[in-house]
């Protein structure tokens, strides 16, 4: 059976200061992040034991922790690698990300727009949650989402490519429940480059989806 494992940081614990303070770089991956693989793979076991057994009380419960830990694993593993030290500002043909750049301006109206949009969807998330721009396959073109928990208001069929982590464990040591401050923080240390990849590589693996007409 397959399992999950806990990814290794891109950088070291201080490469996202002053964004993003080495203490929560390392309590967010090490115990967060890694509680969410943990949970993923103890409920795998769970439903292999419930299948082994033909018992399907806990059915339920199960299928919302695997969707909720899993979730939570994927999101994580996206978000690592969204962000540098050396990132920021816009992204910009020049720096090689122009196809993202355009795809912004087609979907939002402009990076303005798309930026203003973002954060306002992180920021205002209800509880729990994140702010993600997504891959929309069915009609081609970019969205934003605003996710509770780490699986719920998605879309199906939507790839993440460029995610903001709104949960309090990601930003309160820091920036106390100032989430607003925190998520306009976040767009000094965007990986534009990471989230070209992404862009470029959900987009070929487009058709792979089985699409409504």
């Amino acid at each position: 059976m397959a399992t999950y494992t806990l990814p290794e940081l891109p950088y070291d614990y201080a490469a996202l200061a002053p964004v993003i303070s080495p203490e929560i770089i390392e309590l967010h991956h090490d115990k967060h992040h890694a509680a969410y693989v943990k949970g993923a793979n103890d409920t795998l076991e769970q439903l292999a034991e419930a299948r082994d057994k033909d018992q399907w009380g806990t059915i339920n419960g199960l299928e919302k922790n695997l969707a909720f830990h899993l979730s939570g694993h994927i999101l994580h593993s996206i978000y690592w690698h969204n962000m540098t030290g050396d990132g920021g500002g816009e992204p910009l043909e020049k720096d090689g990300v122009g196809e993202l750049a355009d795809a912004l301006a087609e979907s939002f109206g402009s990076f303005r727009k798309f930026k203003a949009q973002l954060t306002k969807a992180s920021a205002t998330t209800q509880g729990s949650g994140w702010g993600v721009l997504a891959y929309e396959p069915v009609t081609g073109r970019l969205i934003v989402e605003q996710i509770y928990d780490h699986q719920g208001n998605v879309g199906q069929g939507s790839v993440p490519i460029l995610v903001f982590d709104a949960w309090e464990h990601a930003f309160y040591l820091q920036y106390k429940n100032q989430k607003v401050d925190f998520i306009e923080a976040m767009w000094q240390v965007v990986n534009w480059q990471d989230v070209a990849k992404r862009y470029t590589a959900a987009k070929e693996r487009a058709n792979n989806l089985l699409l409504a007409p």
